[in-house]
């Protein structure tokens, strides 16, 4: 009986076992072999709890804004009172409808670490580039069994630096810009 009380989204296992208190039903009896009256009268008390003497502290909506009385919300109303509180706190301009509006924690929550949302922030990764070579590859030719490297020209601007790339493949480090002269101004 308690578990499937549970089920009913509102219901949880203390106000589950409270119903059964109050109209001292065996709880070891399954929820299917119930007579219709005692499905009504838990409906009734499941809708209207104030009726059957719940003290106030045992409601989930205790002090409506809106009516100002005490209620216990079930299935779809929750969801639905919810999303009108949170537009309220919007609209008025709350410090918790600041935070709701951004997607941030609402609650005193730290935010340094955790409630991160989106991928991983970090060093996007380039174009290959080929590791150095040990001394006498580069100096004297490739050595046996490696590859050809042949020497790029430096920009024309850079003084006798030079970067070693394979054929068929761009040099990531060398820039690629061409440089162009002034046009000739007139001496008047």
């Amino acid at each position: 009986m308690v578990i499937a009380l549970t089920q009913i989204k509102g219901v949880g296992y203390m106000f589950a076992n409270s119903i059964i208190n109050n109209l001292k039903i065996d709880s070891s009896i399954r929820i299917g072999n119930l007579s219709n009256e005692l499905i009504k009268s838990i409906e009734n008390i499941i809708q209207n709890p104030t009726s059957s003497n719940f003290p106030s502290w045992f409601l989930n909506r205790r002090k409506d804004v809106e009516t100002g009385e005490d209620k216990h919300l079930i299935t779809s109303d929750i969801d639905f009172t919810v999303r009108n509180d949170v537009e309220r706190e919007k609209a008025t301009g709350s410090w918790r409808g600041y935070r709701h509006m951004f997607g941030l924690k609402v609650r005193g929550q730290r935010t340094r670490c955790t409630g991160r949302k989106g991928g991983a922030v970090g060093v996007a990764k380039g174009g290959r580039v080929l590791p150095a070579q040990a001394g006498g590859a580069a100096e004297g030719g490739a050595a046996e069994g490696a590859p050809a490297v042949e020497e790029a020209p430096a920009a024309e601007g850079a003084k006798g630096s030079t970067v070693a790339t394979k054929p068929g493949v761009e040099n990531k480090q060398a820039p690629k810009t061409e440089k162009k002269e002034a046009p000739d101004a007139k001496k008047t």
